[in-house]
């Protein structure tokens, strides 16, 4: 299990250097010009543009550039957010709770209840539960995460007023200890909710469809010939072999939750990186940009690693490949 480790380890090194350098390239590819940005509206001359420009260094060759930028982040430097003016080290730490808060707590709830549901769908197969959970799952899958989040927040803020609207705390209220705690549950069920409805589906999906094809495995049938209890069969082999597309799923699309979350943070005003990002795109800040990127890039590979460490241990056959 530890060669098997250190070999997923060593993978995953190439994998964040090679997407350092594509983020790089692409984004400075893009249209936009930062220096026209900082410079403002105010019909700024060449001669200004130039200026900032110069002062930004990208008046350098791109190979020179990323020179310099991978020489900053072998130091351990992401460099300064022509933003905010701030260390997009420090801006990106004082974000990633607030992300992490809602991305985990509705990942989590959305990989236990949708994997429940497709639990007790397959194991309904055609009946009218599972065809009434088929649908409702079906109709969620289709619906856009920041166009529910503006729904839920008609019904349950505006019309009935049971949670707030958005942030992630109340203005001006200065709670501390657990009345802050609870303030900040508070403010976080309808983004949850939001984001936990869209990727529920997935996994009823998964489930169903893993369930129905473990139960008509030729094992399942002799375990079943031989006088063993249905509910056993289903418990120790049927079941643990159909959750391992599940956590495939789910260990794959944890990383990208953080891209899927930027939309229901700014819906809801939720102070994470999904805002920091728009407004680092807007703006064309490229440091800002490339450390969010890199971020997700290293939250991708670290979610892989784990998933790929869990899969062994579900199935040891994954460990001598």
């Amino acid at each position: 299990m530890g060669h098997y480790i250190l070999r997923q380890l060593a993978s995953i090194i190439p994998t964040i250097l090679m997407s350092v350098v594509i983020n790089f390239i692409l984004l400075h590819a893009a249209p936009g010009d930062p220096a026209r940005v900082m410079a403002g509206r105010d019909n700024p001359s060449e001669e200004q543009i130039a200026a900032i420009r110069a002062q930004l260094g990208l008046d350098q060759p791109l190979p020179v550039q990323f020179w310099n930028y991978a020489k900053e982040l072998a130091q351990g430097n992401l460099g300064q957010s022509i933003t905010y003016k701030q260390p997009v080290f420090d801006l990106i730490v004082e974000r990633l709770p607030a992300t992490l808060l809602l991305t985990v707590t509705s990942a989590v709830i959305a990989l236990v209840v949708g994997t429940l549901l497709g639990v007790v769908a397959a194991r309904k197969f055609g009946s009218p539960t599972d065809t009434a959970l088929s649908f409702t799952n079906y109709t969620m899958f289709a619906m856009p995460s920041f166009w529910l989040g503006l729904i839920l927040i008609v019904i349950f803020s505006s019309k009935l007023g049971w949670l707030p609207t958005a942030g992630m705390r109340t203005v001006r209220a200065d709670y501390t200890g657990w009345r802050d705690t609870l303030d900040v549950l508070q403010h976080l069920i309808l983004p949850v909710a939001t984001l936990a409805l869209v990727q529920i589906p997935i996994y009823f999906r998964i489930t169903r469809a893993s369930v129905v094809q473990q139960q008509r495995e030729d094992y399942v049938t002799t375990f079943r010939a031989t006088g063993m209890p249905q509910s056993k069969v289903f418990r120790r082999y049927a079941l643990r072999n159909a959750l391992l597309p599940t956590v495939t799923v789910f260990g794959l699309g944890f990383g990208f939750v953080f891209t899927g979350a930027a939309l229901v943070e700014i819906v809801f005003a939720w102070p994470g990186i999904g805002r920091l990002t728009l407004d680092a795109v807007f703006r064309r800040d490229y440091p800002l940009l490339l450390g969010v990127y890199l971020m997700l890039a290293v939250a991708v590979s670290i979610a892989v690693l784990i998933t790929d460490i869990v899969y062994a241990w579900l199935d040891p056959r994954i460990r001598l490949r």
